[in-house]
């Protein structure tokens, strides 16, 4: 195939290292972007800088955020009591777009995988545990992470380490989804659903 600009196939291949996206979605961005104005795509791109050059991690929660510490650990109305563990930044996104959680986060940034070379010490459990011993406001904290193997071996890892502080641990419920037939559910998950099932 003869090219015919070489600006447009490296905005192609860079575009098509996005997750989520292949070459074909790729190159539909980069025509849609030669279609816009230039002020559009000058605001995209130094939209783009700005996220790699002023996110940072907030260094109580370690949630991504322009301000340190985050507005969710300076929010006086938050319930301070309870802690929520969360693997990555996209799971805080995912319950606060629920509006049924009040409490802070703690975002691990992954979970224990041994095939994958990720051992306790690549997470930030050293600061979830050291920030549990310093704040005495601390009442409960709620695991909520994948549950898959990793997800559950961090989960039992973190639980065994905060146990000494006496803290309420528990874990966000397991099960069916809500409009979801029976029949099309995998036996562990409806298995799960029924040894953590609750009051009607």
């Amino acid at each position: 195939m003869q090219l015919t600009s070489e600006t447009l196939e490296r905005a192609i291949e860079a575009l098509a290292k996005l997750p989520g996206i292949g070459r074909k979605s790729a190159q539909r961005v980069a025509m849609h972007l030669i279609k816009q104005s230039p002020e559009y795509v000058a605001t995209l791109a130094g939209s783009l800088t700005d996220l790699k050059r002023l996110i940072k991690h907030c260094t109580i929660c370690f949630n991504i955020t322009d301000e340190d510490p985050c507005r969710i650990c300076t929010n006086e109305k938050r319930d301070m009591s309870i802690i929520c563990v969360v693997e990555e930044t996209k799971d805080v996104y995912a319950i606060e777009k629920t509006n049924q959680y009040r409490g802070m986060y703690h975002v691990l940034g992954g979970v224990i995988s041994p095939l994958d070379h990720v051992s306790p010490s690549d997470l930030r459990i050293r600061e979830l545990i050291e920030r549990v011993g310093k704040d005495d406001r601390i009442k409960e904290i709620i695991l909520a992470l994948n549950p898959d193997a990793e997800g559950e071996a961090t989960s039992y890892y973190i639980q065994k380490l905060v146990q000494p502080f006496e803290l309420k641990i528990t874990r966000i419920a397991q099960g069916i989804p809500m409009g979801t037939e029976l029949e099309f559910i995998d036996e562990a998950t409806l298995g799960r659903a029924l040894s953590g099932r609750s009051g009607f």
